[in-house]
């Protein structure tokens, strides 16, 4: 739930200040903060925050869509690294699935379908 609009923006005041010198100075100086939850205003289009993400200070661009988002949206904090295990996705493990049986008809261990004829046994050498 979004914050109510009588309240208006809200952004940490320290925050504020620093923005406020870096337009005035017209300064492309980047910005350090940890206020991950300030909300971004028009005054800081084209200024480079670095937002910390608990670990590193991440340099985030600002620009004219960014406006109404929080500063933590855009310097993410996990790292997704996949699902499962390292191990499991080995290249050539498709090639270890069971082979079919001798004289089956389809995939591994399917019946033949519904109408369709038996497989007939191997046929006994042609005498001549």
């Amino acid at each position: 739930m979004g914050r109510s609009l009588k309240k208006g923006p809200f952004i940490d005041h320290h925050l504020a200040k620093k923005v406020a010198d870096m337009v005035s100075s017209r300064s492309k100086k980047p910005i350090k903060t940890w206020s991950r939850r300030s909300m971004i205003t028009p005054d800081m289009v084209g200024l480079t925050i670095q937002v910390h993400n608990g670990r590193q200070h991440v340099p985030v661009f600002v620009t004219e869509n960014m406006v109404t988002h929080k500063l933590g949206e855009f310097a993410p904090t996990r790292i997704f690294k996949g699902h499962g295990a390292v191990g499991d996705r080995k290249s050539g493990e498709e090639d270890k699935k069971p082979a079919a049986a001798p004289g089956a008809a389809g995939p591994a261990g399917a019946a033949p379908a519904a109408g369709a004829p038996a497989a007939a046994p191997a046929a006994a050498p042609a005498k001549k």
